[in-house]
């Protein structure tokens, strides 16, 4: 079902960006500026993007694979956990390799579609995860305030729409923003001053008025940001009062052990996003806006270290994951054996 939304979803941003294409007048592809100016730093970043990204496809891929073969992982934590593996890779896989290449050639461009479906990923994927991370918190809020009644409430038959959802949430929000954006006339300049098509640096390109884009950037915030942080916020509100009522300190630390890799994720990813959107920027004389390499830095670490540190997170103190990776690796060996 989910797939099929999927697919349905991006027949119908190509068939945006084909209507934004007979919109712009001159503007047939777009240069991403990335480190073109420190050149010293392409080579270190080269090596460090290429080791993250493969632990990304490593990391998340163990995760969903487990996550299926394994039945003691068949539960509704494991469920939200592999759609998010799912998430990271398919949003670090729409930017990274292009972005990797540009290291490796003088050509740093990326067409008109190539940028709209770069834009469309990345909206897409941020929507969904800001989403998926708030039903991750219901499910906490559920196993650690109603344990007896977490198999009723929690049942396939919930969570399943409840991830359905939050994809189709997603994918809506992204074609609506990427078809609004494309649909701008780009008539002048076409270098845009980031490693991959950023929607605030390819708004500052449109030669026309995009208080239309800025204003439903704005209600797309208030549903996908402000909504599911206020979700998670009450949800772990009730969660410690119920763990402050638990009589022993061995039964509180297992419950907030529970919840706790949900809470570092929550703190990393929503953090990223506060910091590098709410933070003034610096202006020169004329009042244009300076991107620094610290905004591209920032930019990075949400769109590469977040995703690799998710798996490592969840996994690295996971017995469930460590037995069941442990026991897929067992079965292939005697299999091999015999």
């Amino acid at each position: 079902f989910v797939k099929v939304n999927i697919l349905v979803i991006i027949l119908l941003v190509k068939e945006n960006i084909n209507m934004g294409k007979s919109n712009q007048s001159s503007v047939t592809e777009f240069v991403l500026l990335g480190l073109s100016g420190y050149p010293e730093l392409e080579a270190i970043y080269f090596v460090l993007v290429l080791y993250m990204y493969l632990v990304i496809l490593l990391g998340n891929g163990v995760i969903i694979i487990v996550s299926i073969y394994d039945s003691h992982l068949h539960t509704p934590m494991y469920f939200f956990l592999s759609n998010l593996s799912f998430l990271d890779i398919c949003y670090t896989s729409s930017s990274i390799p292009l972005f990797l290449s540009s290291f490796l050639t003088s050509k740093k461009t990326i067409s008109f579609s190539g940028c709209g479906v770069q834009m469309f990923f990345s909206f897409g994927m941020g929507a969904t995860e800001c989403v998926l991370l708030s039903m991750m918190a219901f499910d906490r809020y559920v196993a650690i305030c109603n344990p007896l009644r977490y198999p009723i409430i929690m049942s396939k038959a919930s969570y399943v729409p409840m991830v359905s959802g939050s994809w189709i949430a997603g994918g809506v929000n992204s074609v609506l923003q990427t078809s609004l954006a494309m649909r701008l006339p780009f008539c002048g300049d076409n270098v845009i001053n980031h490693f991959t098509c950023e929607i605030l640096a390819v708004l500052k390109l449109a030669c026309a008025d995009v208080s239309i884009n800025v204003l439903s950037m704005v209600v797309a915030n208030m549903i996908f940001l402000v909504v599911p942080v206020l979700f998670i916020v009450v949800s772990y509100v009730f969660i410690l009062f119920t763990i402050l009522r638990i009589p022993s300190a061995e039964g509180r630390r297992k419950a907030f052990s529970t919840c706790s890799a949900h809470l570092t994720v929550v703190v990393i990813f929503y953090g990223t996003i506060l910091f590098m959107y709410a933070k003034p920027k610096a202006k020169d004389s004329s009042g244009v806006d300076k991107v620094q390499v610290t905004d591209k830095i920032i930019s990075l670490f949400y769109g590469v270290v977040t995703p690799m540190l998710n798996p490592l997170i969840y996994s690295l103190r996971n017995k469930d994951v460590k037995a069941a990776v442990k026991n897929i690796l067992c079965r292939k060996c005697s299999s091999e054996g015999r």
